[in-house]
Order: C-alpha cells, then structure tokens, then sequence
C-alpha cells in the first residue's frame, strides 16, 4: 500500500466504535475549531464531543450507519465519514452521506476524495442508488464534492448556523451510484 494514500477502516460494530471514540471525538473538535460548519457550535467539548459519537453505537451495531475512519502517516484518525439509509419504503434506495470530516492539519492530502470514494463505492455494494449530503455553501467541501463528480440541486439560505453561531447558508448535493 502507498503509504501516502490514507488507511481506511470501516466501523462496523459498536465495540470498534468505542475503540476508536477518543481519536474520533479529538477529531470532532478539531473540525469545529477549524471553523467547519457540521452541527456543532465552537463550545463543544471533548466529553460532549466523545458522548455524541457514542450516540452513534445503535446505529452503527444494527448496520443502518456506514462509518469509515482514515489513518493519517503518523498512525492517527485524521478523517472519517458515514452513510445513513433511509428506512421510508420509499426511500431505502438512496442514503445521506453524513459528517465527512477530515482533521484541519491533514487536509489537502487526498484523505477527503478517499473517503468519500470509499463509501460511494460501498453505498453502490449495498445497492444504494442515490445518495445526497448538505454542506455550508461557499466552504472547502463544496470543492470536494464537485470534483468527485457530486450534482449541486440548490441552496437554503440560513440553514444553519456555523461555529461562531452566525447564520450561514447550505447546498444539498446528490450523486448517483455507480452499480456494479
């Protein structure tokens, strides 16, 4: 393996994801302190940050939550992302991809394009057909997204709000997959 390439891990049982909650919740806090606009507002703290992964657990334990992780050179989480499918009869053809997260001091590496890939592919093995996700207009991953080939179906203005606490708009984007 490349070691340039990020390690990738798929979390798929809630003991791996208590494995992994530190690094995860360093993570967190990491990404909202770099500013980046992902439901969280710049007060969270590590146990807050460390309780909301733990909250994923069912999710993940009943395989309705796809969660990878990335290893930076230096053996740590540098990035993650998931999937959520709907469970709507008739919705359970598409799945939202959910907290792409890559740590401020590993981006520019590929580690986003990776793991977006990643669970793309994943979504496809799974027969997911479409997936869609909401990022903050204007931001980073906008690019990301563009370039791995994602469709923008339009923005809401004031949608959320990002660290600071200020108003900010967001842009849905889908993506159909590519079935094996």
């Amino acid at each position: 393996m490349d070691p340039s390439l990020p390690s990738l891990t798929r979390i798929d049982d809630a003991a791996a994801l208590t494995a992994h909650r530190e690094e995860l919740a360093a993570l967190l806090l990491a990404v909202v302190r770099g500013g980046s606009s992902i439901g969280f507002l710049a007060d969270l703290d590590h146990r807050e940050a460390a309780a909301w992964w733990d909250s994923l657990r069912p999710a993940v334990e009943e395989g309705s939550l796809a969660l990878w992780v990335s290893r930076g050179p230096d053996g740590r989480v540098d990035g993650t992302v998931s999937w959520s499918r709907e469970t709507k009869p008739n919705g359970r053809h598409r799945a939202e991809v959910r907290k792409l997260m890559v740590h401020p001091g590993a981006r520019g590496r590929g580690t986003g394009r990776a793991l977006l890939a990643e669970a793309e592919a994943a979504a496809a093995r799974a027969g997911v057909l479409l997936l869609f996700l909401d990022t903050e207009s204007g931001s980073a991953a906008e690019r990301v997204y563009r370039a791995a080939g994602w469709t923008e179906a339009g923005s809401i203005p004031d949608y959320a709000t990002d660290p600071a606490g200020r108003l900010v708009a967001t842009t849905l984007y889908y993506k159909h997959t590519e079935q094996e």
